[in-house]
């Protein structure tokens, strides 16, 4: 009783790290326990610990194959996780009509991720249209199309509706951004860091740019609630594009301390652009790292090969473009493809890559 209480209160608080360890000793003592090993799966959820949710929620599923609500959330942890096809099948187990809102949402997040706009928007379409996140999901869509002016109208709707959100202030300052507003950009992400200075000092926000050695406060649920992340990541965006770019290595060095292992893709890959003329070994290794995750930024594989070509490693980018071949169709212009083929090419046979290069000038 008293444990149990323990449990839920610690949950109640966000304290989900505290909780899972509470319940993994429980489950080791208990190991059928459905209650433990459903509470776990939540934590883990809560805690970005999507690979170890999705395990616990597949055994749920196999103990008890009737309840569906353990399919649904072993579906989007799948997807939390970045295992899309995975969790694609999985959306396919839950056939009951009264699941069918949730999992067209999950199935149209799923596409988003994929970068399959299309077939989003069409699930998106079949949502209600009484739900907010259907006008948000649109939104992102319309974002993807280059639609910023209508985005960045369905996100302000939004907030007015809703009421101030650090998510929706992320987007809006996104949209600005992307229609060369980064003035006013700038101050929503502001507003998102001030307000989670104030009412998160756990976090030790800026800690790391006074010198001041803090523990990582880990990927919390209250981090992941806050927005910071991603706004000083676009901060950083910001300042580098203006070519103030002390100021964007400290943005990125403001944020809240973790492990090198906690980091996000994002910032792994922006810290390793921002630092690359100081610690080139050190980002090109950060780069390599994140090509070879199941998720990374679209720009990393991109960004990779020219910073080998600028830094005249012409084999290693060789050898990216060659074992990528799927991500030049993908991630590349056909134009972009053309030259960093043409200056490897250079290197072993000038003449032919002076007739390319002659050939692309042509074209524009």
């Amino acid at each position: 009783g008293q444990c149990t209480a323990t449990i839920y209160n610690l949950i109640k608080n966000h304290k989900f790290e505290e909780a899972a360890d509470i319940l993994v000793e429980k489950q080791q003592m208990y190991p059928k326990s459905r209650a433990a090993a459903s509470l776990l799966g939540y934590c883990y959820f809560y805690m970005q610990a999507f690979d170890d949710a999705a395990d616990c929620y597949e055994q749920l599923m196999v103990n008890y194959p009737d309840v569906d609500e353990y399919k649904l959330y072993y579906a989007q942890s799948l997807y939390k996780a970045g295992s899309l096809q995975e969790a694609t099948k999985a959306s396919f187990l839950l056939d009951k009509p009264v699941m069918a809102p949730k999992v067209v949402k999950l199935q149209a997040a799923i596409k988003y991720a994929e970068g399959d706009y299309q077939a989003s928007k069409t699930l998106i379409e079949q949502c209600s249209s009484d739900d907010m996140d259907t006008d948000i999901n649109m939104a992102c869509i319309q974002f993807k199309e280059g639609n910023y002016d209508d985005a960045l109208f369905a996100f302000h709707r939004s907030m007015e509706i809703l009421g101030k959100q650090p998510d929706l202030s992320y987007n809006i300052a996104l949209c600005y951004y992307m229609l060369h507003q980064d003035d006013i950009a700038a101050k929503y992400l502001a507003d998102i860091i001030e307000t989670a200075i104030e009412e998160h000092p756990e976090l030790s926000i800026g800690l790391g740019t006074e010198g001041v050695e803090a523990r990582s406060v880990g990927n919390t649920f209250v981090l992941y609630q806050t927005g910071v992340v991603e706004s000083f990541n676009l901060k950083a965006a910001i300042l580098w594009k203006a070519k103030n770019y002390d100021q964007a290595r400290e943005s990125l060095t403001d944020l809240p301390p973790r492990a090198e292992e906690e980091l996000d893709p994002v910032t792994l890959h922006n810290q390793a652009l921002t630092n690359m003329e100081i610690k080139p070994t050190e980002g090109f290794e950060k780069l390599q790292f994140l090509l070879q995750q199941r998720t990374s930024p679209p720009e990393t594989f991109t960004n990779l090969l020219l910073l080998y070509l600028k830094y005249e490693y012409f084999d290693l980018a060789a050898d990216v473009l060659a074992e990528n071949a799927h991500l030049t169709v993908k991630l590349m212009t056909p134009y972009l493809y053309e030259f960093i083929e043409t200056v490897i090419t250079q290197q072993t046979d000038e003449e032919e890559a002076f007739a390319r290069f002659e050939h692309l000038g042509s074209g524009l």
